[in-house]
């Protein structure tokens, strides 16, 4: 069923005139008068008379008006569920206790009014998510391309922010009482990193380039069973550590006494980026990015890997 020509049929009946409704819709009177008529075929009734003051509703009509607002209602609601612009912002995070999430959280409290939907597409390959944001399913996502040849050319991937790391340990943990730590303290610590995934973008390149550059012992040993386990595993143990990002939001009972401790000289970055359609983006990802641009710059000196999009008016590292 054309819904353009239950859409005339409704406003005729509400407007009681033909013209007077094709005005409304922008088109002409005969254009209005076809479609009720292929409508009417359609239907194998009569919708309206036509009176000396315009047209009426015939018996069918009135039976069939009800419907026909409901169709019409639908068919928008539907569109403005779609149209960036008058639907929710939807951006996907690596997980709600990310630093993205997090980021996402403190401009909304801040823009309450906003719609925002944050979602998770939960998946490691960069090439799904690119895939995602090129068909629409999402407005943007906090993910990294290694390859900027990689992005389609109607999407394009500028710097979020960068997330300083932190060694993460128990309190047996040698360097637990240290209140910051340089990179080279780190050296000959195992550092437990589970759930490398190959293909992500912090699974080959991150990682391997952090080790090779500061001679750290990064290891991804044996399955991910989830941040519970290893936080449980960093409690108890006195020679195992991880790195996680300053922002990042970790929860465990306070018997486990871990410690955050930041990383400086340099400060070691984990750079985030955000994936958005090169034309028409969603209206409200001009806010979001304004809110990256304001947050606290890193501090300096500081190392980002090769791949790192370069933040605005700043040099790459």
């Amino acid at each position: 069923m054309d819904t353009e020509a239950v859409r005339s049929f409704v406003r005729a009946a509400e407007l009681g005139q033909l013209q007077h409704a094709a005005n409304e819709l922008g088109v002409t009177q005969q254009a209005v008068s076809k479609r009720i008529a292929t409508l009417e075929r359609e239907l194998e009734v009569r919708l309206f008379t036509r009176t000396a003051r315009g047209v009426e509703l015939t018996l069918d009509g009135q039976a069939f008006l009800p419907h026909a607002r409901s169709i019409v209602t639908g068919v928008d609601r539907a569109v403005t569920a779609i149209r960036p612009g008058s639907r929710a912002l939807r951006i996907d995070v690596l997980g709600l206790r990310s630093a993205q999430a997090v980021v996402l959280h403190e401009y909304w409290r801040s823009h309450p009014d906003t719609e925002l939907d944050v979602v998770t597409l939960k998946v490691n390959d960069p090439r799904v998510v690119v895939a995602a944001v090129e068909a629409g399913d999402i407005d943007a996502s906090f993910r990294t391309v290694t390859d900027p040849a990689a992005l389609p050319r109607d999407l394009r991937m500028i710097h979020a922010f960068d997330s300083p790391l932190e060694l993460l340990v128990g309190p047996r943990h040698p360097l637990a009482s240290a209140r910051s730590l340089t990179p080279p303290q780190l050296r000959r610590h195992r550092i437990w990193v589970p759930g490398i995934a190959p293909r992500s973008e912090w699974g080959g390149d991150f990682y391997d380039q952090l080790a090779t550059e500061f001679d750290l012992r990064i290891d991804a040993a044996g399955p991910h069973f989830g941040d519970e386990v290893l936080l449980d595993t960093l409690a108890d143990s006195a020679d195992v550590a991880t790195l996680v990002g300053a922002r990042d939001r970790y929860i465990w009972p306070t018997n486990h006494d871990l410690r955050r401790i930041p990383i400086v000289n340099p400060t070691l970055a984990y750079p985030l980026s955000l994936i958005l359609p090169r034309t028409n983006p969603h209206p409200g990802l001009r806010a979001i990015i304004n809110h990256l641009a304001s947050l606290t710059p890193l501090a300096v000196p500081a190392w980002r890997p090769y791949w790192a999009t370069t933040p605005p008016g700043v040099d790459g590292d």
